[in-house]
């Protein structure tokens, strides 16, 4: 049921995505270019997707515990540290040059395109070289 759920999730959450515009790398870059022909359409997005969080979240944590799972996994960390800027940078980065992140680009490969291929596999020699980098010593 758990796996279910989840691919549930994950169909409507890319059919938003898609359908949001979030998977063409020219919304996104006319959405971060404010000096440009600046786009706002993304605005409502993540407008929307932040408002529905904001009021969801404390409505959802006050449960107790999910649905489908004994307990909520949340973050541990609560202090910003240089890893988390460093991190923040370079996802901001890449976005700004590229016009894509990871949900939007995986989405995307579904439409075949070479670019996303390219842009998918870098991010996955990226986060296997995080493990190697940040993996604790034996």
């Amino acid at each position: 049921m758990t796996v279910l759920v989840a691919l549930l999730s994950g169909l409507v959450f890319a059919l938003g995505l898609g359908l949001a515009g979030m998977t063409r790398p020219e919304n996104v870059l006319a959405f971060l270019d404010l000096a440009g022909a600046w786009d706002p359409a993304l605005m409502l997005v993540l407008g929307g997707a932040a408002g529905l969080y904001m009021l969801a979240a404390p409505l959802v944590l006050r449960r107790g515990r999910p649905l489908l799972a004994p307990r909520f996994h949340l973050p541990q960390r609560s202090r910003v540290d240089r890893s988390l800027l460093a991190g923040a940078a370079l996802f901001g980065l890449g976005w700004g040059l590229v016009g894509l992140c990871p949900g939007p680009a995986l989405v995307g490969l579904a439409g075949g395109s070479g670019d996303l291929a390219l842009f998918v596999a870098a991010m996955l020699a990226g986060m296997f070289l995080f493990t190697r980098v940040e993996a604790p010593s034996p």
